[in-house]
């Protein structure tokens, strides 16, 4: 029995969701002895897993932006350690392989608002 593509994003957006909660518990406990991550609050906004849920990108953003690039290698050094957490805790047939990056959803928002507050773009939306 086949299934339908529709069931499988939805298992697949599931476990990502799992994984998400999961991987955001262990950094706001400061389960990871590492000090960057002991000294900055990392938000984890999103997680896509594969269709065969084997792997897993992990979307993190520092709180306010700050060092980026040092939480993500932090993140990168204590995968191993993060992978076998959340292998403890999702029901899963297999551990998925984790991957981190950066959060970039939140920059191109503020870059989006500030084009359509430009004054060029807004004269046109107001129809002068």
């Amino acid at each position: 029995m086949t299934k339908e593509p529709q069931e499988k994003s939805v298992r697949t957006l599931r476990v990502g969701e799992q994984v998400r909660h999961i991987l955001s518990e262990i950094l706001q406990r400061g389960d990871v002895h590492d000090p960057v991550l002991a000294t900055h609050m990392v938000s984890v906004t999103e997680v896509r897993m594969s269709p065969d849920l084997r792997h897993a990108t992990a979307f993190v953003k520092p709180l306010l932006g700050k060092d980026e690039a040092i939480v993500l290698k932090a993140l990168r050094t204590n995968t191993a350690y993060l992978q076998r957490e959340v292998a403890t805790r999702v029901q899963s047939r297999f551990a998925a392989k984790l991957k981190f990056l950066p959060d970039q959803s939140f920059d191109e928002g503020s870059h989006i608002d500030a084009l359509l507050r430009a004054p060029k773009v807004a004269q046109d939306l107001t129809g002068d």
